[in-house]
């Protein structure tokens, strides 16, 4: 009831609708009939009604103050027909309105009023007369409405008209298309045409599976059927010809239906020319994943843009110039490991560094250089000329030179020196016996080892002198 009465029937009947698609999980059924079968109804009499509310007032007061004080931060509403039952037990009949009335204003008297924020389909729109500004803003969203629809169109399938700060954040979004967002009354159309795009989509998801509700419709979906093998063949050069663009492709994709003699209007028709673009979509996405140079390309953008973050920003342009021109990339690596019959040695890579600076590309830094033939070694792997062995190794994140090593070694053992558990041994006489022995019979064969070199060395002498 709190919904605005003015407009016409048609923005009356989509605030309506809007309500009951975003309450209907808060709601119950709602029941066709208040019959009842069975039992009589009981008349109730007038009676001194005026003065059992004035007496029970004050004791309804004190429970209801007595409630609210142990409930400081808020109570639920089991808690509350906990209330109303205490009260039916002080033998007050909480069932006449009076008395809920008085609890209710009670209640309400305590309550601290928040803030709630207004769904889109419950504002109204400012009766003011709008400025020059905001009237050439709406001319424009008037003829650009395909475009906004389209756009509605690609926010609803993952969004939704009751998540308002997601609607806010898609609508300031449209700045980057030439709409003037940062008026409230271009804000307003905008949701106004999402709001339409919403019911228009429920509907159509309710006529894709119901049976025609009319001859027309019938005909109008026996016409679509006939030309599916010509939209479904012109949906991929549509989207390739708007080169990833979807609200644009999605426009061409309507206007070339209208050719053919669709009636988009008809919610049937409409909602099976959306529900074949957006399964297009789905099935090249996964084309996409299963195709091998995608993969590659994937693998070796993971590689281009490791730690990218902390990189300086011209090496980041750098990077994104490389990304969207990753198949000439891929040309140049082929044909110099072709012409180099699979060699891919310091010249080769030299090669192709030279060739990428010739053209503009900054590479031949310490950041990019090792990415640059890491990637090219990743193509020529896939395209069978080199072994993945034979591919460039990326640096690691942290160098250190060998005397760090040695000091980083070090600190290693001594660490783990320290979590051993430190065992005194108890040395035995047995023990200490047997390495007196053996440190006895080590000197004893050194000092017969330096005889037998003294005796080698006057053998020598010896022959020396007789000849």
């Amino acid at each position: 009831m709190e919904l605005p009465r003015s407009g016409n029937r048609q923005t009356l009947l989509i605030r309506v609708a809007g309500v009951l698609s975003a309450q209907h999980k808060n709601w119950g059924i709602i029941k066709r009939s208040l019959k009842r079968g069975g039992g009589s109804v009981e008349i109730p009499s007038p009676g001194d009604s005026d003065q059992e509310s004035s007496i029970e007032a004050p004791s309804i007061e004190e429970t209801v103050e007595t409630f609210i004080s142990e409930h400081p931060e808020g109570w639920s509403f089991e808690e509350e027909s906990g209330l109303i039952e205490t009260i039916k037990n002080e033998g007050v009949d909480a069932s006449l309105s009076e008395v809920a009335a008085s609890i209710e204003d009670s209640l309400n008297s305590h309550v601290e009023e928040v803030e709630q924020p207004i769904p889109p389909m419950l504002q109204e729109l400012s009766s003011e007369e709008p400025t020059l500004e905001e009237e050439a803003a709406l001319l424009e969203i008037s003829s650009r409405r395909a475009e906004v629809e389209a756009a509605a169109r690609d926010y609803l399938l993952v969004g939704s008209t009751t998540d308002m700060d997601d609607m806010n954040t898609f609508i300031s979004s449209l700045s980057n298309h030439g709409f003037s967002v940062e008026l409230g009354r271009v804000q307003d159309a905008i949701r106004t045409i999402i709001m339409e795009t919403a019911y228009r989509s429920e509907q159509e998801q309710n006529a894709l599976s119901s049976k025609p509700g009319s001859w027309s419709e019938r005909e109008a979906i026996r016409l679509f059927e006939q030309m599916r093998p010509q939209l479904r063949e012109r949906i991929p050069e549509i989207v390739a010809g708007r080169r990833g663009n979807l609200v644009q492709a999605r426009m061409e994709f309507e206007e070339e239906a209208r050719n053919l003699g669709l009636d988009l209007r008809s919610p049937a028709v409409s909602g099976r020319l959306h529900a074949l673009f957006d399964l297009h979509l789905e099935i090249s996405e996964a084309e996409e994943l299963q195709d091998p140079a995608a993969a590659r390309r994937n693998r070796m953008l993971r590689i281009l843009y490791q730690g990218a973050v902390h990189l300086p920003d011209d090496v980041r342009r750098t990077i994104e110039r490389l990304e969207r021109n990753l198949p000439s990339f891929e040309s140049l690596v082929e044909t110099v490991l072709e012409s180099s019959e699979g060699d891919f040695s310091e010249a080769q890579q030299s090669l192709i560094i030279r060739f990428l600076e010739s053209k503009g590309y900054l590479v031949n830094t310490s950041e990019l250089r090792p990415r640059v033939l890491a990637c090219a070694g990743i193509v020529g792997t896939e395209l069978g000329y080199l072994t993945p062995s034979q591919i460039p190794r990326l640096a690691p994140g942290i160098l250190v030179s060998d005397e760090q090593v040695d000091a980083i070694v070090a600190e290693l053992k001594a660490l783990a020196a320290t979590f051993k558990p430190q065992t005194v041994e108890q040395e035995e006489p047995e023990m200490k016996i047997a390495e007196s022995v053996a440190d006895a019979s080590d000197r004893v064969g050194g000092v017969r080892g330096q005889i037998d070199r003294v005796d080698a060395l006057l053998s020598r002498l010896r022959l020396q002198d007789d000849q």
